[in-house]
This record gives structure tokens, C-alpha cells and sequence, in this order.
């Protein structure tokens, strides 16, 4: 059990691995297209959306697909990642890392290689365990809230569209380095992230209860706008990173901020709806995101709690 958390809380982390790493000119990029690496063919990297991949070759880096299917008898140097994909993992396969399965099926033979963990979560299964068994069955909740968690989520996502056209617009350079400190450093990151908001929720809390004579009332306003100021820009942070990585491996070159900005938060807002996956993923990210604010200084220097030589 203690397994099975552990990866489903790293999955997020795992999508984000064809991503994070900047593609070389021979990646093979498709949307509703197939792609086949023949016998003896050599591919850099494959990302496709809604394509058939069939890998009977050699692909040096990572494979991920978004929907269609996956279909690899030959070698991935790196992981393969199918996100709501057929995946069918032939005996004589190669993964080099880690093999990983949103949603979807996952068929492997009796004979293939996976140098890392191999993770399958079907987000049907867990979706009936909700709806059905668990929570949302119960008096409480009900299936009449899911078009209010929509309806919520879309007014989200628009105070998100205007805080990105704001961010881009005024903080480009401090958004653009400190998403290039999230490719370096992503798991101090996350670490320094983690922390923080376990260190930000004990002091709002207390402050809260100091709240009832008075003297916690202006710690906490102060705590409150602190944390809405580290997690916008953090956010933001993390929005670019994510576009800037999807529009590389989409082909683009010149990449202003707001495009970067703008595509990071419709890749962040699609996962944002796979049911329990965009729970997890949104958390990892956010920690992230709170992480980089802090260890940047907001953009402005490279590490905050890098040690200073001495003189």
C-alpha cells in the first residue's frame, strides 16, 4: 500500500519527464499522425497527441503520448509515458527507465525490459471507487456537485488567464529565470517547496488562534498576502516552465513569455481535470512552485540559500 501511494503521489513527476528535458532536432513530433520507427531506424524523441506509435526501432530518449496508442517491440533509451493511451509492451522491448500509464490499458509480455518502475494507474477504476463506492454516493455528496466543480474550476482558470497576461507582461525576465532554475533544479525545488508550505500552514494556524485576542489578527493578514504573493508568482513560474517545454517539443523556437505562460496553463488545467491524478499533480507542482519562488528570490538571483564564499 505504502508502495502504491509513493507512486501515484510521484506520477505527476513522471508525466513531466518528456518535458523537462530540451528536444534535439530529430524528435519526431505528431498530432492525429502515426508514427512508426522502422527496424534499424534511429528516433531522438517522439511526443505525439492522438497518434498510433509503433517503435520497432531504436528511440534514443523518451516516448509520451496523449490518447491513441503505444506499441514498442524495439528500445526507449528513456521512459515511455501514455496518458489515457493503449500501451502494449512487447516481450522483446527495451525501456531504459520508467514505463508509465495514465488511465488507459497496459499490456506487457512476459520477457520485456523496464530498467525503472513500472506505474499503471486506471483513473476508471478509481473514478467508480469515488462516484460510486465512496464519497460522492454518501449523503453528503452527490453527483449533482460535479457540474459545480466544473463550473468552479472554469472561473479558476479564467482568474489564472488574467493573472498569467499580468505576470508576462510585467515580469518576464525574473518568470523566464526562474523557469530555467526549475529545469536545473527540480527536486531541490520541490523539497525546499514542501517544507515551506508545511512551515507557511503551522504559522497560519497559530497566528489564527492568536486571532482570538487580537494580537494574531495583522500576522495573519501578513502571512495571507505573503503566501498569495509566493504562490502567484510561483504558480506563474511553473506555468512557464511547462509551456516553454511543450512548445520546444512542439517544433517552436522563438517563444515569447506569454506564449510560454499561456500554453504552460492550458497543459496545467488539462491534467487539472483527470479525476485524483490532477489532485496530485496540481500538489507537486504547487510545492514546486513555492520552492522556486523562495530559492530564486522571486527571479532575481540564482539560489537564496546558496552559502556565500567566505572572503
Amino acid at each position: 500500500m505504502m508502495k502504491k501511494s509513493l507512486a501515484l503521489a510521484l506520477f505527476g513527476l513522471f508525466i513531466l519527464a518528456p518535458l523537462a528535458a530540451p528536444p534535439r532536432a530529430s524528435a519526431e513530433i505528431g498530432i492525429q499522425k502515426d508514427i512508426h520507427v522502422a527496424p534499424g531506424e534511429t528516433q531522438d524523441k517522439i511526443f505525439s497527441l492522438g497518434g498510433n506509435v509503433l517503435i520497432e526501432g531504436k528511440v534514443m530518449d523518451d516516448v509520451m503520448v496523449v490518447g491513441g496508442t503505444i506499441t514498442i517491440s524495439g528500445e526507449a533509451g528513456q521512459s515511455v509515458v501514455g496518458i489515457g493511451s493503449r500501451i502494449i509492451v512487447k516481450s522483446t522491448a527495451v525501456i531504459g527507465k520508467d514505463l508509465a500509464a495514465l488511465g488507459g490499458t497496459l499490456e506487457k509480455e512476459p520477457g520485456c525490459t523496464v530498467g525503472g518502475d513500472t506505474i499503471y494507474f486506471q483513473t476508471a477504476e478509481i473514478r467508480d471507487k469515488i462516484f460510486k463506492d465512496g464519497l460522492l454516493s454518501s449523503g453528503v455528496f452527490s453527483m449533482s456537485l460535479i457540474p459545480i466543480i466544473v463550473a468552479i474550476k472554469l472561473v479558476i482558470i479564467f482568474l489564472w488567464l488574467m493573472a498569467a497576461f499580468l505576470g508576462a507582461a510585467l515580469f518576464p525576465k525574473p518568470l523566464a529565470f526562474a523557469a530555467g532554475e526549475v529545469r536545473k533544479s527540480f527536486w531541490p525545488a520541490f523539497g525546499i517547496g514542501f517544507l515551506a508550505i508545511i512551515v507557511f500552514s503551522g504559522l497560519v494556524l497559530f497566528s489564527a488562534l492568536l486571532s482570538f485576542i487580537l494580537i494574531g489578527i495583522p500576522i495573519l493578514l501578513a502571512l495571507v498576502a505573503a503566501g498569495f504573493i509566493i504562490k502567484v508568482f510561483g504558480r506563474l513560474v511553473v506555468f512557464y516552465f511547462l509551456g516553454d517545454s511543450l512548445l520546444r517539443a512542439l517544433g517552436s523556437r522563438k517563444i515569447s513569455a506569454l506564449g510560454a505562460v499561456l500554453a504552460g496553463l492550458a497543459l496545467f488545467s488539462f491534467i487539472g481535470f483527470i479525476p485524483v491524478v490532477g489532485f496530485l499533480f496540481g500538489l507537486v507542482m504547487n510545492a514546486v512552485g513555492w520552492g522556486i519562488a523562495l530559492r530564486t528570490k522571486f527571479g532575481t538571483r540564482e539560489n537564496w540559500f546558496q552559502k556565500k564564499p567566505a572572503c
